[in-house]
């Protein structure tokens, strides 16, 4: 007798999204940046003036490999093109590592302040170092300050001109500086004129009512208390909401330089850096975490029509 044959391919369709399910896992990803970059400190120190600066990110990133090595993690690291160019050795170790690299401009300039081929250009520099120092192709970029909006889509098209197959620049919340608050809030696939991308929005949760609330990442895992972190992972994991996480070499290291940049900053920018690693170390522990690459998210994506965002043209 002959193997027996499925006369029913649905069934085994709905086997494989099952074993896609079952293997997508969190995320964990790193913006590769020194204290300086922060966009709220563009106003006090110039780009002509970084190389003047006491670096901090290479000794920092390495803490970060050190804590991801020990707990057996890989994660996605969004390198800044000026960090590749100076520190080669670096991206080198973090892909030597087994980390996935991917792309955070060059001058982490607001997408908001270019011209679309000054941004093609910032890009297109940024990749090609980073490729260039790791010694592998990337597919991935996350925007400075989330910075793809409503009046940034366009964005998304010179990406896809570029050879990156996704971006994680949309976080779907309201902020002063960034965010599509209506935006879907898991993996979406946009279909451009030159091709389609992946996008990955960043981690929110709900509570009792339908405004979405940020979770598991850079100020939100250190200015917050860990009970709201908790909170928000459960409560997303609960609705099926992939949890992306992220964090900032800087944002563990309370020895960094001090800089006057005004009260509000000062708060967001220096409140609890002594305790982000250990938080971090906590969040790890929390899930199963990885690399965008590795995460199995892109099976989630489904094409979703942007041409509304465009047509009300605002954020």
């Amino acid at each position: 007798m002959g193997p027996a044959i499925d006369h029913q391919p649905e069934s085994g369709l709905a086997a494989n999204a099952k074993r896609r399910t079952a293997t997508i896992r969190d995320v964990i990803s790193v913006d590769v940046e020194d204290y300086f970059h922060a966009e709220a400190f563009a106003k006090v120190v110039a780009r002509s003036d970084w190389d003047q600066r006491v670096a901090r990110v290479e000794l920092n990133t390495k803490r970060i490999l050190e804590l991801f090595s020990r707990l057996k993690v890989r994660g996605t690291f969004f390198v800044l093109g000026w960090v590749a160019e100076r520190y080669p050795g670096l991206v080198k170790e973090i892909a030597a590592a087994g980390h996935e690299l991917a792309c955070h401009s060059y001058w982490h300039r607001l997408i908001c302040t270019l011209q679309p081929e000054e941004f093609r250009e910032d890009t297109k520099r940024a990749k090609d170092l980073v490729e260039q120092s790791s010694g592998q192709a990337i597919y991935g970029y996350r925007a400075p300050t989330f910075g793809v909006r409503v009046d940034t889509l366009w964005a998304l098209e010179i990406l896809v001109e570029l050879g990156f197959t996704y971006d994680s620049s949309i976080f779907p919340i309201h902020h002063d500086r960034y965010g599509i608050p209506h935006s879907p809030r898991q993996p979406f696939r946009v279909v451009t004129a030159s091709g389609p991308i992946v996008e990955y929005p960043m981690t929110t949760f709900r509570l009792w009512s339908e405004h979405n609330l940020p979770v598991g990442g850079g100020g939100y895992l250190r200015l917050l208390p860990w009970w709201y972190t908790q909170l928000g992972l459960d409560r997303a994991r609960k609705e099926r909401i992939p949890v992306i996480a992220y964090i900032h070499p800087w944002e563990i290291d309370p020895s960094q330089p001090r800089l006057n940049p005004g009260v509000k900053t000062r708060i967001r920018h220096y409140t609890n850096l002594g305790k982000t690693f250990d938080r971090l170390a906590t969040l790890l522990h929390s899930g199963e975490f990885t690399s965008f690459n590795e995460s199995g998210l892109a099976a989630m994506a489904k094409d979703y029509d942007i041409s509304a965002w465009r047509q009300n043209g605002s954020r």
